[in-house]
C-alpha cells in the first residue's frame, strides 16, 4: 500500500520554510546592516556638516567684524556655498534678504541656523571671545596705521633677534588691529622670558591710534560707571596689556576698584564691555540671520517616507519571492528522482524496475545503488527458488525410493530382506546428511555455529581426514597421501576442521578418476597455515570457478548421485572456515585437476606444563 507522508514532512515543504527562513534572516542582518551604515554614515555626514556650518558661521563673523555693512558679501556666500555644497542665505531681523547662494529662490526655513553678531558671539574659538562676547576680529578704532604697523614689526623683530641669541625660539604673530605679538612655538606668550636686554618696551607701548582710543573709551566708561552709582574716588584710567590675544582684551578692568569687591568688579566690567561694543558698533556690520540648507533646498538629508518604507518592504519582498522561487525549482528537481525512487520500492517484489539515472550527484548515486540493490534482490530471488528447487529434489530422491520400497513390501511384492533393508538405510543417511548439512548452514548464517577451540597440530588433522577416507580412496582405486612441513598448530574445532577438510577430500574422490591421486598439505604461511587439497581430477571450468562455494551449485545439471553429492558441501566448507577467522579458494585448469586452499590464523604451540 502506498504511504501518504504528511505535508509538514514533505522534503520540498521543509526545503521552502528553510529558504524563507534563511531569507529572512538575510534580509533583516541587511536591514540591521544598512541601518547601522546609514546611521553612522549620517553620524559622520553630520559631523562633516556641523564643522561646514562652523566653518560658514565663523566666516561670515569675520567678514561683519571687518565691514561696516554687508554690501559685498553676496561673493563670500557664494564661494562658501560652492565649497560646502550648502546653501547659506542671509537676512536682516526683519527677514529682509541680504544675500542668498541658491539659483532658484525657494521658501527659507521657519528658523534660522545662527545669528551673526560680531558685538555678540560666543561661537568663535578665538581666546577671549567667550570673556566678552565680542568677536576678536572686530578692532574697529584700534586698527593701527601703516606706518605704525611697520615701526611695531621691526621692534618686534629685533626683540626675537635677541631672543633666537638667548636660545629661545619665538614667533612673530600679527593681531586682528595689526600690532606684532611674540609667541612660543605652543601658542603662549614669550615676553615674560626676557627684560629689557631684549626691548620688549616698545612694543608694550600704545601707539597714538590706540591712545586716542583708549581714551575715547575711558570716558565711556566713567560715564557708565557714574550711573551705576561708582563714582571713583581715583583718577580712573584702562591698562594697556599688549599680551591678550583679543586686541581689545589688551585693556584691564578700571584699577581704582577694590580687588576684594566681587560686585564693583563685575559692574565695572560690564561699563567696560558696554563702552566697547559702543564704540565698535560703527565699525561692523548689522545684526543678520544665518539659514543653512542643502544645495538649492533647505529640506532634511535623510527622510524615511512612507514611500521610502514601501521601497524597503517591496525590496524585501521580492528578495523573498526569489528565495522561494529558485527553491522551488531546485527542490522540485532534487524530489522528482526520490519520488520515482519511491514508487519503484513500493512496487510488488515481482514489479521491481530499474530507476532511470537522470543526474550525477547524490541522488543519482542513490539511484544506482537503488538499482544495484534491485538486481541484487533479483538474483537472491532467483537463488532462493533455485534453493528450494533444489532442496526439493535432493530430498525427493530418497524419499520416493524409500516409500517406492515400502509400499512393495506392505503389498508382499518383496520380501524385507537384509539387501533391502541396507538399500533402505543408505537412503535414510541420506536425508540426514541433507538435513544436517542444512543445519549447519543455517546455523552458520544465523551466527549461532558454535566452537570448541583448542590448540591443534595441523599434521595430525591431516593424518585424522586421510585415515577417515582411506577406505574410500581405496575402493576408487585413487591415492590418497600427505605432505606437512614444520609443525605448526592453529586455535581450531578440531571437529569442525575434519569436517571442512573431510568435505573436500569427498568432493576431490568424487571427481578424480582410478589411479589419479589426491594430495593433502599444510605448511606455514606467515601468520597463516595454509591447507591444500589437490586431485588429479578433470578441473572445473574457468566459468563456473565463481560459483562453486554457493549452494546447491554442481557443474553437472543433471545432479546425478554418481558424478556429484547434494551441492552442500562447500559451501559449509566456506561457512566454517569464516567462523576460524579464514578463507577458502578453489584454484583449477580445466584437465589438470583443482586445488581447493584453506588459510587459517596461526596460533603459538602451547607450553608444556
Amino acid at each position: 500500500m502506498k504511504r501518504r507522508i504528511p505535508l509538514r514532512k514533505r522534503l520540498l515543504v521543509r526545503l521552502l520554510i528553510a529558504s524563507a527562513l534563511i531569507a529572512v534572516c538575510s534580509v533583516a542582518a541587511t536591514a540591521w546592516l544598512a541601518v547601522a551604515t546609514t546611521t553612522r554614515a549620517l553620524k559622520e555626514e553630520q559631523g562633516q556638516d556641523l564643522a561646514a556650518d562652523t566653518n560658514i558661521l565663523s566666516r561670515l563673523s569675520g567678514y561683519a567684524a571687518t565691514h561696516p555693512d554687508w554690501k559685498g558679501v553676496e561673493k563670500t556666500v557664494r564661494a562658501l556655498a560652492a565649497k560646502t555644497g550648502r546653501r547659506i542665505a542671509l537676512t536682516t531681523a526683519d527677514r529682509s534678504l541680504v544675500a542668498d547662494s541658491a539659483r532658484v529662490r525657494t521658501p527659507l526655513p521657519p528658523r534660522p541656523a545662527a545669528t551673526i553678531d560680531p558685538l555678540h558671539t560666543d561661537t568663535y574659538t578665538e581666546s577671549g571671545a567667550q570673556l566678552s562676547g565680542i568677536d576678536p576680529r572686530a578692532v574697529g578704532p584700534y586698527r593701527l596705521t601703516t606706518r605704525e604697523r611697520e615701526r611695531l614689526v621691526a621692534v618686534a623683530g629685533k626683540q626675537r633677534q635677541c631672543f633666537d641669541r638667548q636660545g629661545i625660539q619665538v614667533t612673530v604673530d600679527l593681531t586682528p588691529s595689526g600690532r606684532p605679538v611674540l609667541t612660543n612655538p605652543d601658542g603662549t606668550d614669550a615676553s615674560g622670558f626676557v627684560g629689557e636686554e631684549c626691548g620688549y618696551s616698545p612694543l608694550s607701548a600704545p601707539t597714538a591710534t590706540e591712545r586716542k582710543a583708549l581714551d575715547a573709551l575711558t570716558r565711556q566708561t566713567r560715564a557708565c560707571l557714574v550711573r551705576e552709582g561708582l563714582e571713583p574716588g581715583a583718577p580712573l584710567y584702562l591698562a594697556f596689556d599688549p599680551t591678550a590675544k583679543h586686541p581689545l582684551g589688551r585693556f584691564a578692568i578700571a584699577k581704582y576698584v577694590k580687588a576684594n569687591d566681587k560686585e564693583a568688579l563685575a559692574t565695572a566690567q560690564r561699563c567696560v564691555d558696554s563702552a566697547r561694543r559702543a564704540q565698535l558698533a560703527p565699525y561692523v556690520a548689522p545684526v543678520a540671520e544665518l539659514f543653512l540648507g542643502i544645495g538649492d533646498r533647505t529640506a532634511p538629508r535623510f527622510d524615511m517616507s512612507p514611500a521610502n518604507k514601501a521601497k524597503v518592504v517591496g525590496a524585501a519582498g521580492l528578495v523573498l519571492a526569489v528565495t522561494v522561487a529558485v527553491t522551488a525549482v531546485v527542490a522540485t528537481r532534487l524530489v522528482r528522482p526520490l519520488r520515482a525512487l519511491t514508487a519503484a520500492a513500493q512496487q510488488p517484489p515481482e514489479l521491481h524496475v530499474r530507476v532511470p539515472v537522470t543526474t550525477r550527484d547524490e541522488t543519482g548515486i542513490l539511484a544506482e545503488a537503488f538499482n544495484d540493490l534491485t538486481e541484487r534482490r533479483a538474483r537472491l530471488e532467483a537463488q532462493r527458488k533455485a534453493m528450494v528447487s533444489d532442496i526439493a529434489h535432493e530430498l525427493r530422491s530418497p524419499l520416493t525410493n524409500i516409500r517406492g520400497w515400502l509400499e512393495v513390501t506392505r503389498d508382499g511384492v518383496v520380501d524385507p530382506d537384509p539387501v533391502l533393508l541396507d538399500s533402505l538405510h543408505d537412503e535414510a543417511l541420506v536425508l540426514q546428511r541433507v538435513i544436517d548439512d542444512l543445519q549447519d548452514l543455517a546455523a552458520a548464517d544465523a551466527g549461532t555455529l558454535r566452537l570448541h577451540r583448542e590448540p591443534v597440530r595441523a599434521d595430525d588433522l591431516l593424518d585424522q581426514v586421510t585415515a577417515a577416507h582411506r577406505v574410500a580412496a581405496d575402493a576408487a582405486g585413487v591415492t590418497l597421501r600427505t605432505e606437512t612441513g614444520d609443525a605448526c598448530w592453529l586455535d581450531a574445532d578440531p571437529v569442525r576442521m575434519r569436517q571442512a577438510l573431510g568435505n573436500l577430500v569427498s568432493n576431490a574422490l568424487r571427481h578424480t578418476p582410478a589411479d589419479g591421486t589426491v594430495t593433502l598439505a599444510a605448511r606455514p604461511d606467515g601468520d597463516r597455515v595454509e591447507f591444500t587439497v589437490a586431485d588429479t581430477g578433470t578441473g572445473i571450468a574457468p566459468e563456473d570457478l565463481p560459483h562453486v562455494f554457493e549452494r546447491f551449485w554442481r557443474a553437472e545439471k543433471s545432479r546425478s548421485r554418481r558424478t556429484g553429492g547434494s551441492g552442500l558441501g562447500l559451501p559449509i566448507v566456506r561457512h566454517l572456515v569464516a567462523a576460524h577467522g579464514g578463507r577458502a579458494e578453489a584454484a583449477s585448469e580445466p584437465g589438470g585437476g583443482a586445488v581447493f586452499t584453506l588459510r587459517l590464523p596461526r596460533a603459538t604451540p602451547p607450553q608444556d606444563g
